[in-house]
């Protein structure tokens, strides 16, 4: 059964590992299906919630993101890559959902509280930012999202979406919304750790390895990974739980066999930290060369990203229009005809 699919990610920075193993990975695979339709957006109206103040950040975090989208394998041929901004339709959409939603429903949204806490807004919430899980809900039926690809802390944004969507459907009496299901990463994978072992790596902790990382400093940040502490000496049995080399082991490791006999070394004693973090090395330089090389030739022509970009959003644009008039046939706002 053919699927309609909707990700994105906001603006903000280049992509890191952790955006590779929750989202783009998974990105790549789904667009292998000819029968889905991929929608992927860079959602600089989403950032600038936050960042309104600074959108210089933002608009060169656009081509960097898009560099970083076509470096992994996602191809416009078989996704459409389009920017959030450029889609004037999905302002309109949200305004109409705003009505249907309350205040109250907005401030129990879990993901905004704790978004809220961890930027430290106190009354100082910028409107945007709450409510943009509304604007998630325009972003995701505007293109009749089927799928949506999210990680466990964005389970409370499809809910909201669903409740929007069965809202608008009952109200008006229509089917024109399309009620969207989440998809969520596979066990072990929600998400990556920091290099730190301190939390999710992000690139406000700066506890990531980016996907443009040069080589050295690929080796610098895996030579400086948490590890298990109490493991002083080579001779002194090591643990494996929470440690971050061993986790990145499980992940990006295809020897499974030499992996599992490396953990029984470290746990009985006499294999040291450097020995298993150089073998990690190893493992992401192969694994990261052929992005970064990737990502170094599609920057040699901004012009023709932007131009993927355009052509990306222009699609994406016709897609949202049919929508949006076939929502407002059903609110009985298409007062012209």
């Amino acid at each position: 059964m053919s699927k309609t699919i909707l990700t994105g990610d906001r603006p903000t920075g280049k992509l890191h590992l952790g955006h590779y193993v929750g989202s783009l990975k998974n990105r790549v695979m789904l667009q292998g299906d000819e029968e889905n339709k991929n929608f992927i957006m860079i959602a600089d109206q989403q950032a600038l919630t936050d960042n309104a103040k600074d959108p210089k950040k933002i608009q060169d975090s656009l081509f960097e993101v898009a560099l970083d989208y076509l470096a992994v394998g996602l191809d416009p041929a078989k996704s459409t890559i389009f920017v959030q901004s450029q889609i004037p339709q999905l302002a309109e959409l949200t305004m109409y959902y705003l009505n249907l939603v309350t205040v109250s429903r907005l401030k129990r949204n879990p993901t905004v509280k704790s978004e809220i806490n961890e930027k430290n807004f106190g009354e100082s919430i910028p409107a945007g930012f709450f409510m943009y899980p509304v604007s998630q809900a325009a972003d995701i039926t505007a293109f009749k999202g089927t799928h949506v690809p999210v990680g466990e802390d964005q389970k409370p944004m499809i809910e909201q979406t669903r409740e929007i969507v069965k809202d608008f459907n009952r109200i008006y009496n229509t089917n024109t919304l399309v009620l969207p299901e989440g998809i969520l990463p596979e066990k072990g994978q929600e998400r990556l750790v920091g290099i730190d072992g301190k939390g999710k790596m992000s690139k406000s902790l700066k506890n990531g390895i980016y996907l443009s990382d040069s080589s050295d400093d690929i080796k610098k940040k895996v030579m400086s990974m948490y590890t298990d502490p109490d493991h002083i000496h080579v001779t002194d049995p090591g643990k494996v739980e929470g440690n971050v080399v061993f986790t990145y082991l499980d992940v990006f490791g295809t020897d499974k066999e030499k992996i599992q006999s490396l953990k029984e070394e470290y746990q009985h004693g006499g294999l040291g930290d450097v020995k298993i973090k150089l073998y990690l090395n190893d493992i992401l330089q192969e694994f990261l060369q052929p992005i970064r090389e990737n990502r170094e030739h599609f920057a040699k022509d901004k012009n023709e990203v932007y131009r993927m970009l355009k052509n990306g959003s222009l699609a994406a644009e016709k897609v949202a229009a049919q929508t949006l008039s076939e929502v407002k046939v059903a609110m009985g706002i298409n007062y012209f005809g």
